[in-house]
């Protein structure tokens, strides 16, 4: 898959910001790579908010298809989109599938998709989870006794 972003040193941007700002007329974005700190990305308000409506548009069609008789469609075309899926038992598909319209609504709601990108993670591991049998025999096995109680995080002994 190609980048629809151009890298670009962030050094450019610096040193000559309106030529480096018109590279936007032919590029979706910029990326602007930085040898010490993450790369940054620039691209017009026009496009963040067209890909907005187009998030907000795609939770709210995921939303309203889990709701009717096409949620089996959906159900069936997940590993598709995420193949990783896969590896879930079906009943954790259906939890996954039901936390995932609800976290990219209010992800749209607070006009911030991090909720999303999150979610996806820890599901995703989840599967790794199930796909290897050893770990989930592990992970999944009582104690042989009661560990005691748990301190609270960030209590001084």
């Amino acid at each position: 898959m190609t980048s629809a972003y151009e890298d670009v040193p962030f050094s450019e941007l610096l040193h000559h910001p309106a030529a480096t700002a018109r590279r936007l007329d032919a590029a979706r974005g910029l990326r602007l790579r930085r040898r010490d700190a993450e790369d940054l990305a620039l691209m017009s308000v026009q496009r963040l908010e067209q890909d907005a409506t187009i998030v907000d548009f795609t939770a709210r069609l995921l939303a309203g298809m889990v709701r009717t008789e096409n949620a089996d469609v959906l159900r069936q075309v997940l590993p598709e989109a995420l193949p990783w899926v896969t590896f879930l038992p079906a009943e954790d598909r259906d939890v996954f599938l039901d936390e995932l319209v609800a976290t990219a609504r209010g992800a749209v709601a607070l006009d911030n998709l991090a909720p999303i990108a999150v979610l996806l993670t820890q599901w995703r591991h989840s599967a790794e989870i199930h796909a290897d049998p050893a770990l989930f025999a592990l992970l999944t096995r009582e104690p042989e006794a009661d560990l005691g109680p748990v301190p609270v995080p960030g209590a001084v002994e």
